[in-house]
């Protein structure tokens, strides 16, 4: 049986390709939309590792009948591990011969086949020898160690995946005492991870990001005080990776000759890092305004939630919730834009009964002249606004309710572009609008889905937002608007109609012209919130990168680093 070959994105490996042959693993192509791993940390200087891995196999693709899972080092015990190909057991695990150090996970009878999906969980037991002394001044003796979670070739995998990574302190360790790393390899998510003491006196850090992929190598770590591990436990010697050995003509290649060429790359990725964290990553971290206990996961869908509700949930950016909840009240009445610059909004009076709290205190912003006040109150709103989604989502899935939204997203958009008429087309959009705004790509999207020489009809509020265009008179009903604006046959009346890439430029500029003429700029206005919010943790509970020791270079001496040198599976 043919075997799918993942290899190690490290530097080392590129520099044998040219004696691997390739040929015989060219038909394996799938994605890993989701990836979760779990490294906790015992007592006894040990980790135990938990995989969850989605698969989706491609149509036309060679069925993946093995998964190679990368170690952090040989030191793993083979026995301890165990697997399942969805609620299967998998009977057949062993050293891995592609992946070294690694297993390899046999799927013999449940492989995934072309076209169809499967969910992998492997169980590591133990892996020793992974806690190194940290090199941080501390009052105490602390414990370090960097983990990567087992990744793939790029030529193998494709498309987003949705990673999270979760280190699992010992129970005895104070809040103000633990110490993580900034992560390393591009990690497109928050560099300050999600954290929580648990109830059994545990504390865990998590990073996730749906931004991440499954063929790039991610680094994460964290540092403890030694004195809940047991005596000795501690390596105090550095870890030397195996060497390689490469072609079928049977040559070696000895891997310590890179380690002075991998360390001073490490070193100048280093300082980029740096960079990027006081630049880039800063600038990153203001924008996300959720509190950590909303992302940490209960059970189940929370349904019920506003399309505004499950924007913030998404963290979509405030200029456009804001449009989004504009938009919401000139639906319901409730509202009237009188100049979009700068934007005056008047409320309806009398105000509507039903409206959500968010939109009376919207509203109530914009009862102020003062362009300060203004801001401020809209801060408030939203910082209430967040806190009431938190306390919605106590008990309830982040990742699965997320999954929901969007899928309620992507059907909207079918909707709108599956319609066969102009007119369908127009009045589907002015359903299902606020939920197709939840689309990072809305603006493409909505500009693409209303291009070409088309009319369509105008939504009957749309005068509410542009003063300019005419105000729909007649009662009518949806099923008989017309276009062209006259009147149809049989007695209806149809609506004004707009060009449709003229509609489109109007909605995809209405979040751009709220930025520019209330919000001012984002960054700072969606700073304010994320102070209150979600602020920075105290500078004594954590450190930047670099605590545990030399450059985690893997291949090479690593003190504070448990890396999974080879990227796994096949």
């Amino acid at each position: 049986m043919k075997h799918l070959r993942y290899l190690c994105l490290l530097l080392i490996f590129v520099a044998l390709a040219g004696s691997v042959h390739p040929v015989a693993a060219q038909d394996y192509l799938f994605q890993v939309p989701n990836e979760a791993a779990v490294v906790t940390v015992n007592t006894d200087g040990t980790i135990s590792i938990d995989y969850t891995m989605d698969f989706v196999n491609t149509a036309g693709g060679h069925a993946i009948d093995i998964v190679d899972v990368g170690m952090p080092n040989s030191d793993y015990v083979l026995s301890s591990i165990s697997a399942k190909i969805g609620d299967k057991a998998i009977t057949k695990i062993t050293k891995s011969d592609v992946v070294d150090p690694g297993i390899s996970v046999y799927l013999a009878g449940n492989e995934i086949p072309a076209g169809g999906s499967g969910t992998v969980t492997v169980h590591v037991g133990t892996v020793k020898n992974v806690i190194y002394p940290s090199t941080q001044t501390e009052s105490e003796t602390y414990g370090s160690f960097k983990f990567s979670p087992s990744w793939f070739g790029s030529q193998y995998v494709s498309g987003a995946t949705n990673l999270q990574v979760t280190i699992l302190l010992p129970a005895g360790i104070k809040t103000t005492e633990t110490r993580y790393y900034q992560p390393e390899g591009g990690w497109p998510g928050s560099t300050e991870p999600e954290s929580k003491l648990m109830d059994d006196g545990r504390i865990f850090f998590t990073w996730v990001s749906a931004q991440a992929n499954a063929y790039t190598q991610y680094t994460f770590g964290t540092s403890f005080p030694a004195r809940v591990l047991a005596a000795n436990s501690i390596v105090t010697t550095p870890y030397q990776a195996p060497s390689s050995s490469s072609s079928s003509s049977g040559s070696t290649f000895d891997i310590s000759n890179l380690c002075p060429w991998v360390f001073c790359l490490g070193f100048l990725g280093f300082f980029g890092i740096v960079i990027y964290s006081a630049t880039i990553g800063a600038k990153k971290r203001k924008m996300q305004y959720l509190p950590p206990k909303i992302s940490l996961e209960g059970h189940g869908i929370k349904r019920g939630l506003t399309s505004v509700e499950a924007g913030i949930l998404m963290e979509q950016p405030m200029d456009k919730i804001m449009t989004m909840i504009l938009f919401g009240l000139l639906k319901k009445n409730a509202a009237e834009v009188v100049t979009k610059e700068p934007l005056v909004v008047k409320p309806a009076s009398p105000i509507p009964p039903d409206l959500y709290g968010y939109e009376t205190d919207f509203l109530l912003a914009f009862q102020s002249t003062d362009v300060t006040a203004k801001r401020k109150l809209l801060q408030t709103m939203m910082v209430n606004l967040i806190k009431s989604v938190g306390e919605k989502m106590k008990g309830f899935s982040k990742k699965e309710t997320v999954a929901f939204y969007q899928d309620i997203m992507r059907r909207a958009w079918e909707q709108v572009e599956q319609a066969a008429t102009p007119e369908v087309k127009g009045q589907v959009y002015e359903d299902v609008m606020d939920w197709t705004m939840l689309d990072d790509n809305y603006d493409k999207r909505t500009t693409q889905t209303f291009s070409g020489p088309v009319f369509i009809p105008a939504p009957i509020w749309w005068w509410r937002y542009d003063s300019s265009f005419p105000r729909t008179t007649s009662s009518v009903s949806t099923s008989s608007v017309g276009v062209p604006s006259t009147s149809s046959g049989g007695g209806k009346i149809s609506l004004p109609s707009l060009p449709g890439s003229a509609f489109a430029a109007s909605v995809v500029g209405s979040v751009q012209n709220f930025s520019s003429n209330v919000l001012g700029n984002v960054t700072s206005f969606t700073s304010g919130v994320t102070n209150v919010t979600n602020p920075p943790p105290p500078p004594s509970t954590y450190r930047s990168s670099g605590g545990g020791g030399s450059a985690c270079a893997c291949a090479c001496a690593c003190a504070g680093c448990a890396c999974a040198c080879a990227g796994g599976g096949r």
